[in-house]
């Protein structure tokens, strides 16, 4: 019987954690459609009219009415949200109103500019955000530690457009050091690539390294606060070794956390951030279709963007769940 219960156990707590899981799944699709629903009738309340602002205020009456029947703006709001909603979930997000090009097609360039700089900028940030925390713990209430939890809360308290205007003024226009226009194109040799980005990148780690390196050293802590590191430290254990071997273990779930909503948070901070350094990304896209009026556009930017932001909170949770050792071993 007694062998039987940790068994038992364990499985009504993979039952409950998929379970949990799933919830949390169907949820994310809901509010994605919520999502999408919210962007069409947002944009379709804005005022003015679409044709004559593509074709100008001189446009007469009848080319505005014959633009109108092109992109289909006669038809009914719901009819409209419905073709474009059908339209995504096979991949064509339609054409662009002022360029004619296919948008899924611009899309996914863009979005490949935008995930390498989020991604390049989360290789130096991450590592770098856990090893402040760290070194924070270990010199917990000495001169270090003050030092570094001096400079996370300054970067915390920076505008991404205002370091980024800093860094240009510094390293492109006093040292001229660095390009100040982070231009990329496809084709582009990597090393090329990676010196574009260093300005954006360095903006984006300014601006989640304050954020992630302060959560990590209260995860750790609060982990360290625990009697087992108290055994630890009385069995003799160095201090680095049972900051290593048993604090950071434990506090491994909120700090998983804390980092992937800072990468979701990666994903709104690059339209700031691509527009001061006018890199070719989804943000830089989404902007200048605004001031063009490019609906199609600005719709299929603001849904992958949301979406993006969505999964990434969602996989929060999910890794939150899986981190869950109550719900892992049905305790």
């Amino acid at each position: 019987m007694s062998a039987t219960l940790p068994i038992t156990a364990g499985a009504k707590g993979q039952s409950v954690l998929a379970s949990m899981i799933a919830r949390r799944l169907v949820a994310g699709l809901v509010m994605l459609l919520a999502t999408s629903l919210l962007i069409f009738i947002g944009l379709n309340l804005l005022p003015g009219d679409t044709a004559t602002a593509i074709l100008g205020q001189s446009a007469t009456p009848a080319a505005i009415q014959t633009l109108k029947l092109q992109l289909g703006l006669d038809q009914p709001a719901g009819w409209r949200y419905l073709h474009w909603l059908g339209g995504i979930l096979q991949g064509d997000f339609g054409i662009s109103l002022t360029s004619r090009e296919n948008i899924s097609v611009a899309l996914s360039q863009r979005l490949q500019n935008t995930l390498f700089l989020a991604g390049s900028t989360a290789l130096v940030a991450v590592p770098l955000a856990l090893l402040m925390g760290l070194v924070s713990v270990r010199f917990h209430g000495g001169w270090i530690d003050g030092l570094l939890n001096l400079l996370s809360r300054m970067t915390v308290a920076l505008p991404e457009f205002f370091s980024g205007y800093l860094l240009i003024f510094v390293f492109s226009m006093t040292l001229a050091w660095l390009p100040s226009n982070s231009s990329v194109q496809v084709g582009m040799p990597l090393s090329e690539r990676l010196l574009a980005i260093v300005l954006p990148g360095a903006t984006l780690v300014l601006a989640v390294l304050g954020h992630m390196s302060n959560m990590t050293r209260a995860a750790l802590l609060s982990a360290q606060r625990s009697s087992y590191v108290d055994t630890a430290v009385l069995k003799g254990l160095s201090p680095m070794r049972v900051l290593w071997r048993h604090v950071l273990p434990n506090a491994w779930g909120p700090i998983i956390n804390v980092i992937v909503l800072n990468l979701a948070y990666l994903m709104v901070g690059v339209v700031i951030v691509e527009n001061v350094f006018v890199y070719p990304g989804l943000g830089q896209y989404l902007v200048d279709s605004i001031a063009k009026r490019d609906v199609p556009v600005v719709q299929g930017c603001a849904l992958v963007l949301a979406a993006l932001y969505i999964l990434l909170n969602l996989f929060a949770d999910v890794v939150a769940l899986l981190t869950n050792p109550r719900l892992r071993h049905g305790n």
